[in-house]
């Protein structure tokens, strides 16, 4: 690739700054186009902004020199031009879609006023300023109730109780966090939140948000059981950004359909992060973003042999302060008929350790509290390598605190 080619990213999320810090470090030009008025900022850090641990700019990302913000509303593919809602175009030879993902917001009655803005009081969280809006919004006793208990809704649940609030968790599946954690895992995981005072209802969905004067007074359960809120944080997941993909005649299924070299069906434009797609899979999470974004620079800057294979994923969730809180969840973390299955748990404590072994290979596992040993079994599990047949190593990996 020649230095005068011109690559433009949109998108200034976690992947799109990894991306054009890289391509500078290689030498390649880069325009960065973001549309939030804030610095480029580390998303994963928001409920610790919320929870006041970290001000706004202790999470911000070292952003590269020439940073766009402008909101792009549409491609011109024939003229490889990106058309932005001042009017402004900009030309590139390779275009990066790193548009990152939207909050869902759930179809509740008294969700939406007419022109499709949330009531008073209801905040989804998923930007800066979401993040400051509640932050504004929150003060001691304020009555809060947090729709949705994956990791985002714990998160945030947690972060608005130790701001003092009364909060709420509704989740609409039998337990919290069910995507990543096993049973006991997010027993442990409800029992924090209770422990810091959070009131928790499973199997509960939320049918019906009441407003008066245009703000938020009540949440009504499918059951009729109504739930005061002068707060409603909807923590419901996310869905991929894809909307310039779509009116650009891109192939998007889940997300934007992309190749081993993160190569759209348009040759001159790759996507990268929340809204890619590859071999089937959007991921919407940090680690396999960076990684879609290293191995894109590295191809934009020359590198043939630059492919991205997927990525193995470990969530990882810590929460630190007073009464902190650390879990790790890799693989299959539930047991197929055949598996072995180590599990070491510490009630005192409030430890629980758990891995899954099948044809002597470790496939999966779930740890919480004191995580010493999620550095060792990670790579255990990544390697994918044959455990030795007595065992010993792998009981060393769950009682080894200093694996990380």
């Amino acid at each position: 690739m020649t230095s005068n080619t011109r690559v433009v990213v949109i998108g200034a999320g976690l992947a799109g700054v990894r991306l054009a810090r890289r391509l500078g470090e290689l030498g390649v030009p880069v325009t960065l186009i973001g549309e939030e008025e804030h610095r480029p900022y580390n998303r994963v850090l928001l409920a610790e902004v919320l929870a006041g641990r970290y001000s706004p700019d202790v999470i911000a990302l070292p952003a590269p020199a020439e940073l766009t913000r402008a909101r792009v509303t549409g491609i011109d593919r024939a003229g490889r031009t990106v058309e932005c809602a001042d009017g402004t175009k900009i030309a590139y030879d390779t275009l990066v879609l790193a548009t990152g993902s939207n909050p869902v917001l759930p179809p509740l009655r008294g969700l939406f006023s007419p022109d499709h803005v949330l009531p008073e009081g209801v905040h989804a969280f998923r930007t800066m300023d979401d993040c400051l809006g509640l932050s504004k919004a929150v003060r001691p006793g304020v009555k809060a109730v947090v729709i949705g208990g994956g990791l985002l809704g714990v998160s945030a649940a947690r972060a608005l109780a130790l701001r003092g609030a009364q909060v709420v968790l509704a989740q609409q599946s039998e337990r919290l966090m069910e995507r990543q954690l096993d049973p006991s895992a997010s027993k442990l995981v409800r029992r924090h939140l209770t422990d810091l005072g959070v009131e928790i209802h499973t199997e509960c969905r939320v049918r019906d948000v009441r407003c008066v004067g245009g703000a938020v007074r009540s949440v009504e359960m499918s059951d009729g059981y109504a739930l005061d809120a002068d707060l409603v944080v909807l923590a419901c997941g996310v869905h991929p950004r894809v909307g310039l993909a779509q009116i650009s005649g891109l192939d998007v299924r889940k997300g934007v359909v992309v190749d081993d070299e993160l190569r759209t069906s348009d040759p001159h434009i790759r996507a990268i992060g929340d809204c890619a797609q590859h071999d089937g899979t959007v991921y919407g999470l940090a680690t396999p973003a960076l990684e879609q974004a290293d191995v894109l620079a590295e191809s934009l800057a020359g590198r043939a042999n630059a492919r991205y294979t997927g990525t193995r994923v470990l969530t990882r969730l810590t929460l630190p302060g007073q009464t902190a809180f650390d879990l790790a969840a890799f693989g299959e973390t539930e047991a197929l008929p055949g598996d072995d299955v180590v599990q070491l748990a510490d009630a005192t404590r409030g430890t629980y350790r758990k891995v899954v072994v099948r044809d002597d290979r470790l496939v999966g596992g779930v740890l919480v509290g004191e995580l010493g040993t999620v550095g060792a079994l990670a790579r255990a599990w990544e390697g994918a390598e044959p455990l030795p047949s007595d065992g010993g190593p792998l009981l060393h990996l769950l009682t080894n605190d200093g694996g990380s």
